[in-house]
């Protein structure tokens, strides 16, 4: 434009100014020439345990999700916007978890939450996510009836973890069978005083009955979260000289259990199903640990027994110096299924993200057959590798697993839905 047309032209001259202006300044700035949408970063909030006796559930949470994060943001991410996680610690109190995730959306921004809670906290974070309309992954909870139960469950949250009717299912199968070989009649039960707790037990009885009717459970126990002293509840299990013993104790939890049940030769003579057992965080860190212990399959690196898996366990081991744990691959599954929907949509619009993600299937070291699937009509996922085996006192830890059936599974669990009025 010449000198006379600009002074001739106010409307364009205006343009002109405001043009220059703006590439002025951002030449002067150093700053490429993009969006302030394009550079703005993907903000996930993540309320977690990161301080306590559980304090590996968050460190080991926050572990796997940046191990992906992290090639994430390396390959560029969205067209330049790249995920920035905001970790808070809960001190795993569901009320402090509450008050964080709140915090995570209406002060530091985050556009979607990443629950890394135990079931006793992630109930309070499903309100939060329910009342802010924010999209949240719940990635350790398995208490069922968070996304079974029609009158929890919101459109705006997808569970990432195992749920505890799949583990039931399959554990009940299990020790059914080792209690017929066995004669195994006398059970009883100590689990933790909460929802995971108390619904998982219930459902794990219930499986084992059905699959071995002369099963008597001859008394129950129920410790609270996080208890130190387990004396008075093993004296109670003695004194009730039960032939079998199931428990759907934890990360801390058990292995104090099983530490303070080694002196009084507990597991000697009883035999023990403990389904949070395979688990490196709990494997390594009991004094003695027990042969011959049951369990369901938490994290092991040779269940799948796959090339994918076993290599996925090694380079979290080669950068964090130990072994994943049963949170971790949540975790991971968890920013891979986001990581999916986000490239499919180019968006990291909640209600995009949500629309893409359920009946999403996503390759998975993890999966029974090399994926694992976002169910659509209650947004949990199904299909990653789930069984049980027994204990060894060193590496591997667990040899041998029978691997679960997921065509069973999905029989059972829909037959749970109805009786208990979810569908």
């Amino acid at each position: 434009m010449s000198k006379n047309e600009k002074q001739q032209n106010p409307i364009a001259r205006r343009r002109f100014l405001k043009s220059a202006t703006a590439l002025g300044g951002a030449a002067a700035l150093g700053f490429p020439m993009i969006s302030r949408a394009q550079a703005k970063t993907i903000k996930v909030g993540m309320p977690t345990i990161l301080s306590g006796r559980v304090a590996q559930l968050g460190i080991s949470s926050r572990n796997a999700v940046m191990l992906e994060v992290d090639k994430f943001n390396a390959a560029g991410g969205l067209g330049g916007r790249k995920i920035e996680m905001v970790v808070r610690d809960s001190k795993g109190q569901p009320a402090e978890a509450a008050r964080v995730s709140r915090e995570l959306v209406n002060s530091d921004g985050c556009e979607i939450l990443f629950d890394a809670e135990a079931s006793s906290g992630a109930f309070a974070v499903q309100e939060v996510a329910r009342d802010l309309g924010v999209l949240v992954f719940h990635i350790n909870s398995e208490t069922s009836s968070l996304t079974a139960d029609p009158k929890i469950r919101i459109p705006n949250a997808f569970r990432t973890a195992r749920q505890g009717v799949h583990d039931s299912i399959v554990g009940g199968s299990y020790a059914a069978a080792v209690a017929k070989a066995k004669g195994l009649r006398k059970w009883m039960t100590c689990s933790p005083d909460y929802a995971y707790g108390r619904d998982t037990t219930a459902q794990f009885t219930e499986y084992l009955k059905m699959f071995y009717p002369e099963a008597e459970i001859v008394g129950e126990a129920w410790p609270k979260l996080f208890q130190p002293d387990y004396t008075e509840v093993i004296t109670k299990i003695l004194q009730a000289k039960p032939q079998a013993l199931y428990s759907c104790l934890w990360g801390g939890d058990l292995t104090s259990y099983i530490d303070q049940g080694n002196i009084y030769a507990l597991f000697a003579a009883t035999e023990f199903f403990a389904v949070n057992m395979a688990d490196y965080t709990a494997l390594t860190a009991v004094k003695n640990l027990p042969v011959g212990i049951h369990s369901g399959n938490r994290y092991i690196k040779t269940f799948p027994r796959t090339p994918a898996n076993a290599a996925w366990g090694d380079a979290y081991r080669a950068k964090f110096g130990e072994y994943p744990t049963n949170w971790s691959w949540e975790s991971a599954t968890t920013a891979q299924f986001l990581i999916s929907a986000i490239k499919k949509t180019n968006s990291a619009d909640g209600k995009k993200l949500a629309e893409a993600l359920r009946g999403m299937k996503i390759d998975s070291p993890f999966g029974t057959d090399g994926t694992i699937t976002m169910r659509a009509e209650d947004q949990t996922i199904v299909g990653y590798a789930i069984g049980w085996g027994t204990t060894i006192s060193k590496e591997p830890y667990i040899p041998e697993v029978k691997a679960g059936d997921w065509k069973q599974i999905f029989e059972l669990e829909l037959d749970w839905k109805k009786r208990n009025k979810y569908l």
